[in-house]
C-alpha cells in the first residue's frame, strides 16, 4: 500500500500529461472513432451500475464463442474475473477466448477443468496461467510489446467484452485505468461491451490512463487492495550487477529503461551519485521514486517529454512508448533488460526454458533496439543475469540454447551482457571473441567446461 500512495503522489506531477501523438483525432477519422476514443465523453449515456460481478456479467451478454478482452497486471480486475467464471460455468458457454497481457491473481477460469469453458490467449504469460499454456489447454502469442495494439487496431481481435479495472468517476465523469494502459486502449475501441470493475483503491493516473465514464456500459463497486508482489532485497550477486552497471555502463543525463526486480533495484540503488538521469520505460520500481525525490531523476535532459517520465502500463500507451523510433530519440538510452539464458554466441533466450512456454516477448526488443539505434550514438542495450541457477549448479551461459528454446534477442542486437563477475562487450566482436568475453563473465566453477564447449562448437580456442 506504501507503494501505491508513492505512485499517487508522483502522478499527480502528471496531470498535464498527455500523449505526445494526441489522441488521433485526424480529420479523416470517421465520427465513430471519434466518440469511442475512451477520452472523450458520449452524450447522453451512462454507465449502468449493477450490484455484483456475476450481474455485470450477465448483462454484458456473455455467451459461447466470444472473445473476453481483459486488463492486466496490477489492475488486473479479479472481481470481474471470478464472476466470469462462474456466470460461464452456470451457463455452459464454450469456447470463450479471454485475451490479456500478464494477469495477476487468480485465473479460476484456467483450471484444466474449465477448459472445455475458456481458452486463456496471452500476449505475455503470466504464473496463473504458466501450467495451463504448458499443458495445452491456453494459448500464447509471440508478439513484440509494441505491436499488441495492433491486434485490436488492425481487427485481428475484435473483442465482445472488456473487463478493466478503473477509478470511481471525478466530477467531470472521468475515470483512470490506473496502474495499467498498456494496450488497453486500443482493445476499448473495439469492444462491443465494457465492463468496469471500480475501485476507489486504484491509483488516478493521467495522460493515456483517462476514460471517460460514458464508455462503460456496466459498472459494479468492488473496493479492495490491488495485487501487489512483495520487495526482494537483491543479493550479493545481485548487487554486484548492479555496481558493475551502474558505474561502467549509466552516464550523467542517460534515459533509462528498467523494469521491476532485484536487479533493477540493485542498479537503482547504486545511481544516487548520478546527475539528470531521465525514465523512459514500460515500468519501474519504488527506486524511481527515491532517486526522484533526492534529484538524481530531473528528466532535464531528455529530447522528448522534457521534465517527465513516462511510462506505459501507468501512462502511455505502449505502442508509443515501446516504439524503438521514439526510443532511439532519447539520450544516452540506457536499457537494462534480463534473460533466462544466453549462448555463446550472444543468442539471448527470455521467454521459454527449452520447450516449456515461460512469459513472452515483452519489451525487450523493443528497448534495446531503441538503444542500438539510438539517434545520437550513445545507446546502452545491455542484458543483465545471475551467471548460475539459484543451487549453483547450471551455468546461465550455455554453449547453446536448450533445444526448443526461443531465440528472443539476436545476436546481433545485444551489446553488452552482465553478471556478477563483469561485463561482456559484444558489438563489433567475432564469434570467438564473443565467446571469450562471455566465457570470462561466466561463474568460475563452469568456465573450463565452457571453453571446452566453445572449442568444438567454434571449432578453434575462444581468444580476446
Amino acid at each position: 500500500m506504501a507503494a501505491l500512495n508513492r505512485l499517487i503522489k508522483l502522478s499527480e506531477g502528471f496531470k498535464g500529461l498527455a500523449s505526445a501523438h494526441g489522441y488521433r483525432l485526424q480529420a479523416s477519422k470517421t465520427f465513430y472513432t471519434y466518440v469511442n476514443e475512451p477520452a472523450m465523453p458520449i452524450p447522453d449515456k451512462e454507465p449502468c451500475w449493477v450490484k455484483s460481478a456475476e450481474e455485470a456479467v450477465e448483462r454484458a451478454g456473455l455467451a459461447s464463442d466470444q472473445i473476453v478482452f481483459v486488463q492486466g497486471a496490477a489492475a488486473t480486475p479479479v472481481e470481474l474475473l471470478r464472476g466470469l467464471t462462474e456466470v460461464g460455468i452456470k451457463s455452459n458457454v464454450k469456447n470463450v477466448r479471454l485475451c490479456h497481457m500478464h494477469l495477476e491473481g487468480a485465473a479460476p477460469f484456467a483450471k484444466t477443468e474449465n477448459a472445455k469453458h475458456f481458452r486463456s490467449v496471452s500476449f505475455f504469460i503470466g504464473g496463473n496461467v504458466r501450467g495451463a499454456v504448458n499443458e495445452g489447454t491456453a494459448d500464447a502469442i509471440p508478439i513484440f510489446l509494441h505491436e499488441i495494439p495492433k491486434i485490436f487496431n488492425q481487427d485481428y481481435m475484435k473483442p465482445d467484452i472488456a473487463l478493466i479495472h478503473v477509478t470511481p468517476p471525478d466530477s467531470k465523469g472521468y475515470c483512470s485505468l490506473g496502474t495499467s494502459v498498456d494496450c488497453v486502449r486500443a482493445a476499448l475501441i473495439k469492444s462491443k461491451k465494457i465492463v468496469a470493475q471500480v475501485n476507489e483503491n486504484m491509483p488516478r493516473t493521467f495522460g493515456d490512463a483517462i476514460i471517460h465514464k460514458s464508455h462503460i456500459d456496466f459498472a459494479v463497486e468492488h473496493n479492495g487492495p490491488l495485487p501487489a508482489h512483495p520487495v526482494k532485497a537483491p543479493t550479493d550477486k545481485e548487487r554486484a550487477i548492479g555496481k558493475h552497471i551502474a558505474e561502467n555502463l549509466v552516464a550523467d543525463g542517460a534515459t533509462l529503461q528498467l523494469g521491476i526486480g532485484s536487479i533493477p533495484d540493485a542498479v537503482l540503488a547504486q545511481l544516487k551519485n548520478h546527475k539528470n538521469l531521465g525514465i523512459h520505460s514500460e515500468m519501474f520500481s519504488d527506486g524511481v521514486v527515491d532517486l526522484v525525490n533526492i534529484g538524481c531523476i530531473t528528466n532535464n535532459k531528455k529530447s522528448i517529454h522534457r521534465g517527465r517520465i513516462v511510462g506505459s502500463f501507468c501512462m502511455l500507451v505502449v505502442d508509443y512508448v515501446n516504439d524503438p523510433r521514439i526510443i532511439a530519440k532519447q539520450p544516452k538510452m540506457t536499457c537494462i533488460n534480463s534473460c533466462i539464458e544466453v549462448d555463446l554466441t550472444g543468442q539471448i533466450c527470455s521467454d521459454s526454458i527449452g520447450t516449456r512456454m515461460y512469459s513472452g516477448f515483452g519489451g525487450q526488443v523493443d528497448f534495446l533496439t531503441g538503444a542500438a539505434m539510438s539517434e545520437d550514438g550513445l545507446g546502452q542495450p545491455i542484458v543483465a543475469l545471475n551467471s548460475t541457477t539459484a543451487d549453483g549448479k547450471t551455468s546461465k551461459i550455455t554453449p547453446v540454447l536448450k533445444s526448443g528454446a526461443g531465440v528472443v534477442t539476436s545476436r546481433a542486437l545485444v551489446r553488452y551482457v552482465v553478471t556478477e563477475h563483469g561485463i561482456a562487450s559484444l558489438f563489433g566482436k567475432t564469434l570467438k571473441q564473443r565467446a571469450h568475453a562471455l566465457i570470462n563473465i561466466a561463474h568460475p566453477n563452469h568456465r573450463e567446461a565452457l571453453e571446452k564447449a566453445a572449442f568444438e562448437r567454434l571449432k578453434g580456442m575462444p581468444e580476446p
